[in-house]
């Protein structure tokens, strides 16, 4: 009789834990997000500011490797529907921006990280774009989610603009909609909360994007996610930049 008290209360017990971090972790998501919608305010603040609206599709291919290695093939193509800046002026045309293939390799460094690095092209145009890509990641498992951190930096090159440095952070909180992890066959819920830093000769800009993913795991190898990409680009300059991409993610794993 007394192991099952000591069952039950153990059992509470962690349903008063769960709980907590739960709180913690919203109260903690508030007070980003009020920032961030400061932060916006500001910008918005500005004479005038221009959007677009536009799709986002990519696929990643992920193939692990002996080791603790792993590889990352990923083709992401950008296409705009329509544009134009918030005193009322638009145009609704289709038009093809550019498309991205990238490969990174990655190496297993602790328990729940990693480091990477890999090359980008883009084909923008008659223009191309190379990257260089270094990245650091590290995810930390929750009682009901899952938080990934990522530290990144790139560089970009091409023939006729000055190199780009970019420093880049992201978080991204991901919660299951049924249990305690992403299972097969279940939904799940993902946000990514980034700021990047430009450098590009003496000009320096911020950009926040902020990214709600609906997601679903179709098996371990493969999940879709779908969701509104949200970039605000020049936040502190004359004329801010707000960009509206719905993004679609195609997960594959080898």
């Amino acid at each position: 009789m007394n192991i099952f008290l000591m069952m039950k209360e153990n059992f509470c017990n962690s349903l008063k834990l769960s709980s907590v971090i739960q709180a913690t972790l919203n109260i903690r998501l508030l007070s980003l997000f009020k920032f961030i919608f400061s932060l916006l305010l500001t910008g918005s603040s500005y004479s005038q500011s221009t959007y677009q609206f536009g799709i986002l599709p990519s696929i990643n291919l992920n193939k692990k490797l002996q080791k603790d290695w792993s590889l990352n093939f990923k083709t992401q193509s950008r296409q705009r529907i329509q544009n134009g800046d918030f005193r009322g002026n638009h145009t609704k045309e289709y038009e093809y921006l550019l498309t991205d293939f990238s490969i990174l390799s990655a190496k297993k460094v602790g328990l729940n990280s990693r480091i990477s690095g890999g090359y980008l092209i883009r084909f923008r145009n008659e223009e191309i774009i190379h990257r260089t890509i270094q990245q650091y990641s590290i995810v930390k498992r929750k009682t009901g989610f899952r938080l990934a951190h990522r530290i990144a930096a790139d560089q970009s090159f091409s023939s006729n603009q000055s190199p780009e440095f970019r420093f880049r952070y992201r978080l991204t909180p991901e919660i299951p909609l049924d249990g305690q992890t992403v299972d097969p066959k279940e939904f799940y819920i993902k946000t990514n909360l980034e700021f990047l830093n430009k450098f590009q000769s003496s000009d320096y800009e911020l950009e926040f994007r902020l990214a709600p993913l609906f997601g679903y795991s179709f098996n371990d190898r493969n999940k879709l996610e779908f969701g509104l990409d949200y970039r605000f680009d020049s936040i502190f300059v004359t004329d801010p930049r707000h960009s509206f991409w719905t993004s679609i993610n195609w997960y594959l794993n080898f």
